[in-house]
C-alpha cells in the first residue's frame, strides 16, 4: 500500500553533516505525523525527531543539531544532521502515519532503515 524509502546515509567524520531523506509513495490520501527513529547495536529504537500539525519534537541528545522538515506535496520528510558525533552512529528509520484510500484510519508505515556512521 505505502512504500517508505530512506536515503542519504553513509559515513561522515565527527563534526560533519548529513541530510537524510524519506519518501513515501502509494495510495496516500493524507499524511499526519512523520519522523525518524534510530537504533544503535544492542539498544532499543528511540525517537530522534518527529513533526505533526506544524510542531516538531526532538530527542534531547539532538536538540540544536538536527532539524526535521517535510514537503507534503512530495510526501517527503528530511532530517538535517549537523555537528555529528560518534554516538549518533545508528540505523535510522523513517515512519509515515498515513491515511490511504479505502482505509478507515491512519496507519504507520516504516522504511527499511539506513546506516549512519560517524567516525574518523
Amino acid at each position: 500500500q505505502v512504500q517508505v524509502v530512506e536515503s542519504g546515509g553513509g559515513l561522515v567524520q565527527p563534526g560533519g553533516s548529513l541530510r537524510l531523506s524519506c519518501a513515501a509513495s502509494g495510495r496516500i490520501v493524507r499524511v499526519n505525523s512523520v519522523g525518524w527513529y534510530y537504533q544503535a547495536p544492542g539498544k532499543q529504537r528511540d525517537m530522534v525527531a518527529m513533526t505533526s500539525g506544524g510542531s516538531a519534537n526532538y530527542a534531547d541528545s539532538v536538540k540544536g543539531r538536527f532539524t526535521i522538515s517535510r514537503d507534503d506535496a512530495k510526501n517527503t520528510v528530511y532530517l538535517q544532521m549537523n555537528s555529528l558525533k560518534p554516538e549518533d552512529t545508528a540505523v535510522y528509520y523513517c515512519y509515515t502515519e498515513a491515511l490511504t484510500y479505502g482505509a478507515v484510519g491512519y496507519e504507520t508505515y516504516w522504511g527499511q532503515g539506513i546506516q549512519v556512521t560517524v567516525s574518523s
